[in-house]
C-alpha cells in the first residue's frame, strides 16, 4: 500500500506542480473568454437581462467605418515604427556585442530603462515634448528651423508619427535585449572563420548575424505586431484617439464601447473579432518566415 502511494506521488507530481497555473489560467483567461464569445451574440448594456441577437453585432461591425479605421490605424502605424525599432535594436544589440564596447551593463540597463518605466509617466513626458506649445516647437523655433509650431498632436499624420515615435522610445531597449541574447548565442568560430577568409565585419554580419537571427527577428516582429494592435495608453493620453480617429485602435474603441457606451455586447463582438484578425496576421508572419527559411 505504501510503494502504490509513493508511485502515485511521483506520478502525479508534475500534474499538481501544473494545477495551481491551470486553475488560474481558466478561472481569469478561459471562461471570460468563454463569456465573451456569449455576450458578442447579445445585446448587454450592463443589466441582467441579456437579449440574444445573433449575429446582429457582427454585422453592424462589419459596416463600422470607426472600426476599420482603427485597424488601418493600427497598420500604419506597424509600418512607421516597427523597421525603425528594429533597425535601431539591430545596431545597438551590434554595438553592445562587439569587443571594442565598454560599460556594456551599463547601456544595458539605460536602454531598457523606458520598458520599466510606467507608460503613463512616458507618455505624459511626450505630450509635453509635441504639444503645439511644447519643447521640441519651442527648441525649433529658437533654432530658426521654423516660424511657426508643428501640430503635431492636431494632424492625422503627425499624430501618428508622434505616438510612433513614443512607441519606438520604449520598446527598442526590449528587442535589443532579445537580439543581444540571439547575438552572443551565435558561435564565435563562424566569425572566425570569416575573416580567415578575408569577410569584413559588415559583410560578417550579412552574411552570418542576420540568418542566425531570422527566428528571434521573426518573433520579434510578432510580438510587436500584437504590441501595435494592442495600443491603447501611448495613444490615449497624447491624443485621445483623433484628429478625426487617425490614431483610433481597436483596443480604444473596445474601451469607448464597454466603458463609456455601456454596450458590453457590441464591445465583446469586436474582441473575438479582433482576436481572430490579430491570429491570422501572426500565422502569415510565422507562415511567411519559415518560407523564407
Amino acid at each position: 500500500m505504501q510503494n502504490f502511494y509513493w508511485r502515485w506521488q511521483f506520478k502525479t507530481a508534475p500534474y499538481r506542480f501544473v494545477a495551481p497555473f491551470f486553475i488560474l489560467f481558466v478561472v481569469f483567461v478561459f471562461l471570460p473568454f468563454v463569456f465573451s464569445i456569449y455576450l458578442s451574440f447579445t445585446n448587454w448594456h450592463g443589466e441582467e437581462v441579456k437579449t440574444f441577437v445573433g449575429l446582429d453585432n457582427y454585422k453592424t461591425l462589419l459596416t463600422n467605418r470607426e472600426f476599420w479605421q482603427s485597424l488601418l490605424n493600427s497598420i500604419i502605424i506597424f509600418v512607421l515604427y516597427v523597421p525603425v525599432m528594429l533597425l535601431l535594436a539591430l545596431i545597438f544589440a551590434s554595438c553592445l556585442s562587439s569587443s571594442w564596447m565598454k560599460w556594456t551593463g551599463f547601456f544595458r540597463t539605460v536602454f531598457f530603462i523606458p520598458n520599466i518605466t510606467s507608460v503613463v509617466a512616458i507618455s505624459f513626458v511626450f505630450l509635453l515634448i509635441f504639444n503645439s506649445t511644447g519643447i521640441l516647437n519651442q527648441v525649433l523655433m529658437n533654432a530658426g528651423v521654423i516660424h511657426e509650431p508643428i501640430p503635431f498632436l492636431e494632424t492625422p499624420w503627425w499624430a501618428r508619427i508622434s505616438v510612433s515615435v513614443l512607441v519606438v522610445f520604449r520598446w527598442t531597449g526590449y528587442n535589443m535585449i532579445l537580439l543581444l541574447g540571439g547575438m552572443q548565442s551565435i558561435s564565435k568560430s563562424l566569425y572566425e572563420a570569416a575573416e580567415v577568409d578575408g569577410a569584413s565585419g559588415i559583410k560578417s554580419f550579412w552574411y552570418i548575424t542576420l540568418p542566425m537571427m531570422k527566428r528571434l527577428l521573426a518573433f520579434c516582429t510578432v510580438l510587436s505586431t500584437l504590441g501595435t494592435f494592442s495600443l491603447f495608453t501611448e495613444p490615449f493620453i497624447l491624443t485621445k484617439g483623433g484628429p478625426n480617429l487617425a490614431t483610433t485602435t481597436p483596443v480604444m474603441l473596445i474601451y469607448k464601447e464597454s466603458f463609456q457606451n455601456l454596450n458590453m455586447g457590441y464591445a465583446s463582438t469586436i474582441s473575438i473579432f479582433f482576436f481572430i484578425v490579430m491570429m491570422i496576421l501572426s500565422l502569415m508572419q510565422l507562415r511567411l518566415f519559415r518560407d523564407n527559411d
